[in-house]
């Protein structure tokens, strides 16, 4: 069953298992928003995404006035998104902000850093912060600037950090069973309908390679 944080008459805030679509297709998280709530004909509106391969906080509207609001938010920077990542090594600096040129090979389907400006290559912002540091691994939190298709994974793999457990970007041999270490992890927004400011904040999984930080108690 599909964890439900939050739900009211406008929005559903919702945790995304790894390896389900974001947007509304078969299988993919509207469908399963709808047999949560059992409400199989519900207008369930993605007003952002996450890759396939990714879980964790996602926020949608439940009617279009609302989910044009929330869009509005995001595209006027006034939506907070915040992840939690592991990647291979460690930041030259324990925080810092990466600006890179990215481009997108659709044969691929794998988004590269660019050298120079050119056709469909778009600039990319994100801002890091070193958590921890054990064994090889970091665990990074990351606030998106932009939100370009697999940012993330791109501008640190670029610097030879891959995320643990990336297929794509890492040339890593992580155990098969590891997801991809990549979770959404904080959304703040303003409630489409209310004004009430909206908070919401989730671990990472209890599950490899996130464990080499999660301490017992």
């Amino acid at each position: 069953m599909l964890d439900i944080i939050y739900q009211d008459q406008a929005i559903v805030v919702c945790v995304k298992p790894f390896r389900v679509i974001s947007t509304d297709e078969p299988g993919g998280m509207p469908d399963l928003i709808r047999e949560a709530l059992g409400q199989p004909h519900a207008k369930v509106r993605a007003v952002h995404r996450l890759d396939q391969v990714v879980g964790g906080l996602m926020v949608y509207g439940l009617t279009g006035p609302a989910a044009s609001e929330l869009s509005r938010q995001i595209r006027e920077d006034a939506f907070l998104k915040e992840y939690q990542a592991v990647v291979h090594w460690r930041p030259q600096y324990d925080e810092g902000t990466y600006v890179d040129l990215l481009g997108r090979n659709e044969k691929t389907r794998k988004t590269y850093v660019a050298k120079v400006p050119g056709k469909g290559i778009q600039q990319a912002i994100l801002h890091y912060k070193l958590l921890d540091n054990r064994q090889g691994f970091s665990l990074v939190e990351i606030r998106l600037e932009t939100g370009r298709t697999h940012q993330i994974r791109a501008q640190f793999s670029a610097r030879g950090m891959p995320l643990a457990g990336d297929r794509k970007y890492s040339k890593y041999p992580d155990p098969p069973e590891w997801q991809i270490a990549l979770w959404s992890s904080h959304l703040a927004f303003t409630h489409p309908e209310t004004g009430e400011a909206m908070d919401f904040r989730l671990p990472p999984p209890a599950t490899e390679p996130w464990t080499l930080f999660q301490d017992e108690p």
